[in-house]
């Protein structure tokens, strides 16, 4: 867009806000049953419409979802998690490493999976000291690899193998049966229930590939026997808290991704306000001017935070992730709270910092979380468009119903930002 000196765009994702009709909230989607005054004036200066982010029939990881809703898609040569999480945890990383996406899990003597998250209750040290332990005690059967593990939030962290005389193949499976692949995109498996712990296989015939997963796989065995009895599980296991007890991997990558900044993409300067490693990851590797907020539930400090950006950036992109986690736990009470809170504390105080009539508001998801499924889905998610030379369709509220009759009607995720941009170029 030539002429972008007036564009000032909020485009805000609420990470996994989609959601079904639940019986604990009278057949209502948290959405519906949750009271967002705020909301709903924004809702009423704007037209709504739905969004899939990746694919039709694809239940998205975030990363991949997030990049498509910012306008990237790929056709099989994405990069992998793994290597967005690396980059946006400050690891070093050099083509022919090979990088994961790891949770620390709980797992049975028999390797079904009884919590993949290890109850979302790990701290920092706890995280902080299983890795630094893991580092000291695993031994490979190969004297040339190594392998860094970094802890990020909660459960979360990222696994780098390295070897010194060759490199790595990220054509392997993941360990992680909550996840698979498809033309190299992560997604979402729609079977949830009873899970065990994968092999890790190779996807090729290559010797790469094979030495890759044949590491992945000792790498986890080993994991299992030292982390059994470690002091942490014991010290845990006295506070009624799940063991952190295994490792699960998925999405693997290799090599670094080279792709078009988003400011010269669309014409126009662009910052976002991010908290976890992934979308730090994807604004660097976007270019995108990045500000981490270090508490992920202080909306209020994100919403004065955006207002002020809006003054030196055409487009503000916030990620919240607060639903998503909800979701995944199943609780849709929870999930209707969090987006009370996020209308209060986020919507409400960046009302009160800046003009609705001068601003555009994109109001969406990067896919649907519903809390009965426990997990991300294909779903269609809510989207919103709102303020500055945008005419009412009618809508009221931003819910699922409301964006199933708007004017909008179901697009993409890469044409989320060209529709707005477009929009506001013809007004």
């Amino acid at each position: 867009m030539s002429d972008s000196g007036n564009v000032r765009i909020v485009y805000v994702l609420l990470d996994g806000i989609g959601d079904l009709p639940n019986p604990e909230l009278n057949g209502f989607t948290p959405l519906e049953a949750a009271n967002t005054p705020n909301l709903d004036i924004i809702a009423k200066n704007g037209c709504m419409g739905n969004v899939i982010s990746v694919g039709k029939g694809i239940a998205p990881q975030s990363d991949i979802a997030v990049f498509n809703m910012l306008g990237y898609q790929f056709n099989g040569d994405y990069v992998g998690r793994g290597i967005i999480e690396t980059i946006g945890c400050d690891m070093k990383f050099s083509t022919g490493d090979l990088a994961l996406r790891g949770n620390f899990a709980t797992i049975d003597t028999h390797n079904k999976i009884l919590d993949r998250r290890a109850g979302r209750d790990i701290s920092k040290n706890e995280s902080e000291e299983m890795c630094n332990f893991l580092e000291k005690k695993i031994i490979f059967t190969d004297p040339n690899l190594s392998v860094k593990l970094v802890p990020t939030i909660s459960h979360r962290l990222n696994v780098l193998f390295k070897h010194q005389k060759m490199k790595l193949s990220d054509k392997i499976s993941n360990t992680d049966p909550a996840y698979g692949k498809v033309n190299g995109i992560g997604i979402a498996k729609k079977n949830q229930i009873d899970l065990k712990l994968l092999q890790c296989l190779p996807e090729d015939g290559s010797y790469d590939a094979l030495f890759s997963a044949k590491i992945v796989n000792e790498f986890t065995q080993q994991c299992i026997a030292l982390m059994k009895d470690h002091p942490i599980n014991m010290r845990r296991a006295d506070r009624g808290l799940s063991a952190m007890n295994i490792i699960l991997l998925r999405d693997p990558g290799n090599k670094m991704p080279s792709l078009e900044k988003i400011d010269d993409k669309y014409g126009i300067k662009t910052a976002c306000i991010v908290d976890m490693p992934v979308e730090i990851g994807i604004s660097r590797v976007l270019g995108m001017k990045s500000y981490i907020s270090q508490i992920p539930s202080d909306y209020i400090s994100k919403a004065k935070l955006a207002a002020k950006l809006l003054n030196e950036f055409n487009l503000v992109y916030i990620h919240i992730k607060g639903p998503d986690e909800f979701g995944h736990d199943g609780d849709p009470n929870g999930k209707k709270s969090n987006i009370e809170q996020i209308d209060n504390d986020f919507f409400g105080a960046f009302l009160k910092n800046s003009d609705i009539r001068q601003n555009v508001f994109v109001i969406t998801g990067d896919h649907s979380t519903p809390c009965i499924t426990k997990a991300h889905t294909d779903d269609p998610i809510p989207l919103l468009i709102s303020g500055k030379a945008i005419q009412n369709d009618g809508t009221i509220r931003f819910t699922e119903q409301c964006a199933s009759k708007g004017s909008l009607g179901t697009i993409l995720g890469p044409q989320v930002i060209p529709t707005v941009l477009n929009n506001l170029k013809s007004s």
